[in-house]
């Protein structure tokens, strides 16, 4: 790896260097970056013809020059069976990014797997089975035959529901339109598998299941409305951090003033400005931090809430719009409906809301006249973006459609500067069948299996371990389950797959699991599965995806995945041909025949036989025309293709009409009823200290690959809990030490991290980390669609150790920005 070797010299990028697109295979917000690849025999000169920059290298180059690169966007990889050196860097032209790199896409380099550099070696290179007590290379018709015969026999004892799944539900390094639709015709065209589960939860559903079921898709929005905006609505939402240059390059400008003035100036029915911010989030955040550096405290409010009030707070907002007159009367009456009732239903008095939320009257009152007061005699222009502070807290379904509401009512969805828009984790890319047969609820897959439920599992990119609730209780009981058969598979001899099989299929009638992972890398969850498919991921493989903005890219192939790793959808593809071959050898031609269509030679051949016959506008779009169209691509859905280029769509809804069946929006009834999952209020009175939780700028979701990456696990050996000075003085801790947090669920490990903005009895801990699993702490407790509630966690806290010595040299300052 590039960190800590202190490299002083890397290789000129030479002029006639292979450049290919990319789209950052990170978060949502997908910055456009480019490949550079050449032979590693060869490098660039310093003369402006002989470097791909074009300018002459010899020059001290200014501060702000395009012509350079950093040790962490290189590496050497396989290309065609080559080595070649690499440059990931990104794309200045690009309309998401303009050229910045977060600290996560800017590693994408050294984060490739490489034989000659040694970075990535944990990757999963041939199929594993397990064998002779441990797990062990294999050839991927001897692996998927095994799990063909194993699925088939426990799908003809138990039928389908059997059949247990947990599969990713997004684009970017482990999804993507080519792989939604392989695992998709897989589980939902040739079966109809009901117990199915998504990546982050545990079932198969919606985040946003309210804002939908109201006709207000939730990517509704583009990144140029968070500069056009005059109030940017931030709820349960860390920017800075998790969708860091969508903050940089589109909302700051706008909180400097700078933002698209000329445009801003021009647009029909609004003044001229610079932008203002609210926070809804009970914690201070580098966000809050970040905004009033640029934009002044006078123009940035956070609103510390108690955790979980939200809903109420955006009652109280309907209420006091609507009684100061400041409703959108118009778009109301003709593209809305059920105004009046929600609006009866969910009246909350602002009295009331400062009691429940914690806020202050002033407050509440002052942030409903930043959203909606006329300006000047103009509507003002609200921006309103939720991430997993709402979307995975408490009563989720009522109160995402409480901020709905508040949109809603002040005009601010289908209009410039406007939207009411989740910001999202991982890019989206999801084309499928019909999933009407899971139904609503959907099944409630962890508890399922912790109940003994399910004979066989196949798990796509997940990890449980790290990522779910109650995961303290469902590690034990998948591991006993699955040792059950671990156990049997060691009694049996190796070349007898009849015998191997029966002993497997009688051990899951004995109560066990047989547990097949699709990963990129040996995962927790992994440890306990039977056998591991290797994945390929992005820029191994082509990868469409779209953005937080619904900018869909094509990621070109750049170089080799590691040994015999496959696409997702080509593993899909030989799983449905063995499938069909083991069910005609059983005489069932009729099941068999529901596993043909899976003819696909590559990528390419499942994306044009899922999106392009099935995604809406799909049949404008080809690998051909978004190569062409390069990192900027276009907006779903597509309309048209004039002009040699796709032709997208900015923003939805500008029509006026939504995805009801009238074309009306729907306003929802959302009445407060505390916390609403089973065992919160109980969770709450048992334990002393709030344990919130999310993610960290230099981490990526559960750490998956930053594992083996020095750079990530020197900053953070142990997952950090953010703690108030007080709160550690009363525990006795200080600055690295290790505290076990604990209640009635279960228990894990954290580093104190001090933060004197904290405020006391609420602390903030990093989500999914391999060496101190959050979710062990998170109760079991669902809203009624089974959407979890990982955000209300109570537990108490108590010393383990003094700092360990890996955590001794870290620096605990403070992550806010000083100015000055």
């Amino acid at each position: 790896m590039a960190y800590k070797r202190h490299i002083d010299r890397l290789p000129i990028i030479p002029a006639d260097a292979k450049k290919q697109n990319v789209t950052c295979h990170y978060c949502i917000v997908g910055c456009g970056y480019h490949a550079y690849t050449w032979p590693s025999n060869k490098q660039g000169g310093t003369d402006a013809a002989s470097n791909a920059f074009g300018v002459d290298l010899s020059e001290q180059q200014p501060a702000e020059t395009d012509a350079w690169y950093a040790p962490s966007m290189y590496n050497i990889v396989k290309q065609d069976g080559q080595d070649v050196h690499i440059v990931l860097m990104p794309d200045k032209d690009c309309e998401v990014n303009s050229g910045l790199g977060s600290v996560r896409g800017a590693r994408m380099g050294e984060l490739r797997y490489s034989t000659a550099r040694g970075s990535q070696q944990q990757r999963l290179t041939s199929p594993m089975v397990w064998r002779y007590g441990q797990m062990q290379p294999t050839s991927w018709d001897d692996a998927l035959d095994l799990v063909a015969r194993v699925t088939a026999a426990v799908v003809k004892d138990q039928g389908e529901d059997g059949l247990f799944v947990s599969v990713f539900d997004h684009g970017g390094s482990a999804g993507g339109y080519e792989n939604t639709w392989g695992t998709g015709k897989l589980y939902f065209g040739s079966m109809k598998v009901k117990n199915i589960r998504i990546h982050n939860r545990p079932a198969y559903n919606s985040e946003v299941h309210a804002t939908r079921d109201m006709g207000v898709g939730e990517l509704n929005n583009c990144y140029e409305d968070a500069e056009l905006a005059d109030t940017i609505v931030s709820v349960g939402n860390n920017p800075l951090e998790t969708q860091t240059n969508y903050f940089l390059n589109h909302w700051i400008p706008n909180l400097r003033g700078t933002s698209m003035e000329k445009k801003r100036a021009q647009l029909p029915d609004e003044a001229h400005a610079s932008g203002r911010i609210i926070f809804v989030d009970p914690r201070r955040t580098v966000s809050v931090n970040a905004a009033e550096a640029e934009a002044g405290k006078d123009n940035v409010m956070h609103l510390a809430i108690n955790s979980g009030t939200d809903m109420v707070l955006f009652n109280a907002w309907l209420t006091e719009i609507a009684d100061e007159g400041w409703v959108d009367k118009a778009f109301i009456d003709a593209s809305t409906k059920d105004f009046d009732k929600a609006l009866a239903a969910n009246k909350t008095t602002l009295e009331d809301a400062a009691k429940i939320t914690g806020l202050s009257v002033d407050q509440i009152r002052q942030s409903a006249a930043w959203i909606a007061e006329p300006k000047e005699g103009k509507r003002r222009r609200t921006m309103f973006a939720y991430e997993k502070g709402l979307i995975w807290g408490n009563d989720n379904y009522r109160t995402n459609a409480a901020l709905v509401n508040v949109a809603l009512a002040t005009g601010n969805v289908g209009r410039e500067g406007g939207g009411c828009v989740r910001m999202g984790g991982h890019q989206e890319g999801y084309v499928r069948p019909s999933d009407a047969h899971v139904g609503r609820p959907a099944a409630y897959v962890d508890k399922l299996l912790i109940e003994g439920k399910g004979g066989v599992h196949h798990i796509w990119a997940c990890d449980h371990y790290k990522t779910t609730l109650n995961a303290h209780q469902f590690n034990m009981v998948y591991k006993k389950r699955t040792d059950i058969v671990k156990d049997a598979m060691n009694a049996v001899p190796y070349g007898d797959r009849e015998a191997m099989v029966k002993a497997i299929t009688d051990a899951i009638k004995a109560g066990g699991l047989f547990s097949v992972d699709v990963d990129i890398i040996p995962s927790k969850i992994g440890a306990a599965s039977h056998v591991w498919l290797p994945a390929a991921e992005s820029g191994e493989m082509n990868l469409t995806s779209m953005n937080g903005e619904r900018r869909m890219r094509l990621v070109e192939r750049y170089m080799d995945p590691p040994g015999n790793a496959k696409p997702d959808c080509m593993i899909a593809a030989g799983l449905a041909q063995h499938m069909e071959k083991v069910l005609r050898e059983m005489g069932d031609n009729a099941y068999a025949d529901q596993f043909k269509g899976y003819d696909w030679k590559t990528e390419e051949d499942a994306f044009m036989d899922g999106y392009n016959k099935n995604a809406g506008g799909g049949e404008f779009v080809t690998y051909e025309r978004l190569k062409a169209m390069g990192n900027n691509g276009f907006q779903e859905p597509a309309t048209a293709f004039e002009d040699g280029k796709i032709v997208g769509t900015k923003r939805l809804y500008t029509d006026g009409k939504f995805g009801t069946k009238d074309g009306k929006a729907t306003f929802m009834e959302a009445q407060w009823r505390g916390l609403q999952a089973p065992g919160k209020e109980e969770q709450k009175k048992n334990n002393k200290y709030l344990i919130n939780n999310g993610r960290a700028n230099q981490v990526w979701q559960n750490a998956f690959l930053d594992q083996e990456s020095a750079f990530v696990m020197d900053r953070w050996p142990f997952p950090f809990i953010e703690m108030s000075p007080d709160d550690m003085a009363e525990l006795g801790v200080k600055n690295g030490d290790l505290v076990e947090v604990y209640n009635e669920s279960g228990s894990t490990q954290a580093m104190v991290y001090p933060t004197p903005t904290a405020r006391k009895g609420e602390t903030f801990m990093l989500f999914g980390f391999p060496t101190g699993v959050q979710g062990n702490v998170i109760n079991a407790g669902t809203n009624e669609l089974i959407l979890p509630n990982y955000k209300q966690t109570w537990a108490n806290i108590r010393k383990i150790s003094d700092a360990p010595e890996g955590v001794k040299h870290l620096s605990f300052k403070s992550q806010e920005y000083q100015a000055g």
